[in-house]
């Protein structure tokens, strides 16, 4: 039992003096204190991989005081008390704080139930009639009855898609509500799940999504057909095409299947034939797709996804307004759970039932802050709260007599009249009963508080998120300081960048560069023409323009077709290879020749090396002026704080 309560001790110690080795002071800067952990922690995230050794580590430290001094200056100068930055980092704040309102059982319960939907096509067709989240109650009303009856005439005996065809506001209603086959995340949520319990052959019940009422009616259901690659060649068929008209365009889509039948380049034929010029110059080539991907294009991807093997081409395929030849480039199955985990993860993210997951944290938050409710005082407003709401001329004043705390929530109560002002910021157009009004808002009130409330506290309950929100809090001070004294201060201090610039300019050098003029001839015979004209070019006062019209008439002197074509400027070694030949001999002239198929002249003269003026050298000058004015800034703030290094603590940095 004593070795028991030793071991116990020594371990509770050992955990004790690890803490206090992590929170030892390795850095000061004035009377501020910076810990070993910290500097520990950055140093390991930017030189993970890299042996450590105490040279790097010192090093690292140099540059680690120099951003500490920069962070610091920013504070003394009140830069993280304006209002510009403390919306960037609340900003930043809600979008870092989000992976801590996800439940990890409901998350990966809605990752498999998505994953197992995935390996599932739902072919289904459906009636809806449409109606705003926030309609009226009139509006909504009518929008039941409609769907209800639509509803009564299905279970009467009339088949789906004559009566989708007649109550319907959806586009798919011109083919009976059709909307082809599809799988998860191709329709909201709601609209997914009743899809996915519906048995093929049945009409589901009723059901309401952000778009309005909804009757679906699940055709068939098949393993996922996975993803394909295609290219395609395609024709159109005019509006409102007479006979002859289609007949035209399926002659010529059978005459182009019969050439490649053939064995002609299908690349080729749709460069040439095909009508979506998208993909024609990429030889018909589509982005990859899946089942439910081409929308309203059924016929398109049955026909995509029956081609078996890479190269297998289809015979001509009607849809709507085109006829298509479909050649298969590539196709692969849906791959494993552990393959898609991440991507389904981001599209959950995105999605509806990301809410289930938040919901979940939100009732665990409830449970760990002891929240206390008083229902009673939300009754209270079902009498103060009118129909006014629905028009957002309610206000808070209403309610001025109600006082009482509605509920608690660890260290904090929130009042009636906090509740008041929350409705008349959260007013809506939906008409409905007051007591439903009245109660929706409460659960928002509940949830945006214990949101708020856990917020608030992420920085001392988890260290990673008390670390990134300081790397974030220092990151945007860092920025701004330095923006305001290294980058724009070089681009906007003209005096200061010239003054740079003279006392540095020999760093600013061109090489030695040739003045060359090159004369492409078309032939032996156009060369002899244009070195006649140039023996007179002085004397005639001819320019390179003029030359150009006499050897090749008026038009376009431009064009590379024509006899003659000049090309003129200040090289640098490398930049042209003719000139390359002449001024610095590169390469062989039978070479240059060969290469571009032309006879040439030559004229030009040495540059010697010269300094650039600050014009042309204008990037590299400001880069350099940025360096020094950081060097500079940098030995200010050294000089300027009192900067104190614990080499002890530096020394059991790991």
């Amino acid at each position: 039992m004593k070795k028991r309560v030793c071991l116990l001790t020594f371990l509770i110690l050992s955990v004790f003096f690890n803490l206090n080795a992590q929170d030892k002071v390795l850095l000061t800067i004035d009377d501020e204190k910076i810990t070993k952990a910290e500097f520990e922690r950055i140093y390991k995230k930017n030189n993970s991989g890299q042996s450590v050794e105490n040279k790097s580590i010192e090093e690292y430290l140099d540059l680690f005081i120099n951003f500490k001094l920069k962070v610091f200056e920013a504070e003394k100068r009140g830069l993280d008390t304006t209002q510009a930055f403390i919306k960037e980092l609340s900003g930043y704040k809600k979008q870092l704080a989000k992976p801590y309102f996800v439940d990890e059982k409901v998350e990966e319960s809605l990752l498999k139930e998505a994953y197992e939907r995935l390996k599932t096509d739902v072919h289904a067709a459906h009636i809806l009639v449409k109606v705003a989240p926030d309609a009226l109650a009139a509006d909504t009303l009518a929008a039941w009855q409609k769907i209800e009856k639509a509803k009564k005439e299905i279970e009467s005996g009339k088949s789906f898609e004559e009566v989708a065809k007649k109550y319907s506001e959806d586009p798919s209603s011109e083919s009976g509500g059709d909307l082809g086959y599809f799988t998860a995340f191709r329709m909201v949520y709601d609209f997914e799940n009743v899809a996915y319990n519906t048995k093929p052959g049945q009409v589901s019940n009723i059901f309401r999504s952000q778009f309005g009422y909804h009757i679906i009616k699940v055709i068939e259901t098949r393993p996922s057909m996975g993803e394909v690659k295609v290219a395609h060649i395609m024709l159109s068929v005019p509006q409102n095409a007479t006979k002859e008209e289609e007949q035209k365009v399926i002659d010529k889509i059978n005459e182009i299947y019969q050439e490649l039948q053939k064995g002609a380049d299908f690349a080729q034929m749709a460069k040439e034939y095909s009508i979506d010029k998208q993909s024609s110059t990429k030889g018909g080539e589509l982005p990859w797709f899946k089942s439910g991907n081409m929308g309203m294009v059924p016929e398109f991807e049955t026909a995509s996804f029956a081609l078996q093997k890479p190269g297998d081409i289809s015979k001509p395929v009607r849809t709507k307004y085109f006829w298509h030849i479909i050649k298969l480039l590539e196709k692969k199955d849906i791959g494993t759970y552990e393959q898609l985990k991440t991507d389904i993860k981001s599209r959950i993210s995105k999605d509806a039932r990301a809410q289930k997951s938040k919901a979940a944290v939100i009732e665990r938050l409830k449970n760990e802050y002891k929240i206390k409710e008083d229902l009673k005082t939300v009754a209270d407003f079902y009498k103060v709260v009118d129909k006014s709401v629905f028009a957002g001329e309610w206000k808070a004043e209403a309610a001025a007599k109600l006082n009482k705390v509605m509920f608690s929530l660890g260290d904090t109560s929130l009042t009636q009249s906090q509740f008041a002002k929350f409705i008349e910021s959260k007013q809506g157009r939906k008409e409905q009963e007051i007591k439903d009004f009245v109660d929706e808002r409460y659960k928002q009130f509940v949830d945006n508080t214990v949101t708020k409330y856990e917020e608030d506290r992420l920085e001392k309950k988890y260290d990673d998120f008390r670390f990134l929100m300081k790397e974030y809090h220092d990151g945007i001070l860092l920025f701004e300081l330095t923006d305001q004294m290294v980058w724009s201060k070089a681009v906007k201090d003209s005096v200061g960048l010239a003054a740079f610039y003279e006392k540095n300019k020999n760093n600013y050098m061109w090489d030695e560069r040739a003045d060359a003029t090159v004369y492409y001839c078309k032939d032996a015979e156009t060369k002899k023409a244009v070195q006649e004209l140039l023996k007179k070019k002085a004397k005639k006062g001819y320019t390179n323009e003029d030359i150009m019209k006499m050897i090749n008439g008026e038009g376009d002197i431009t064009n590379e077709n024509k006899k003659l074509r000049i090309e003129n400027g200040i090289y640098l070694k490398g930049e042209n290879r003719a000139v390359d030949h002449f001024a610095w001999n590169l390469f062989p002239e039978d070479e240059i020749s060969k290469a571009i198929k032309r006879e040439y002249i030559y004229e030009g003269k040495m540059i010697k090396p010269s300094v650039k003026t600050l014009d042309e050298a204008k990037g590299l000058v400001t880069a350099d002026y940025q360096e020094f004015l950081e060097k500079e800034w940098i030995a200010q703030l050294r000089a300027k704080y009192k900067i104190s290094v614990d080499k002890e603590v530096l020394k059991t940095v790991e």
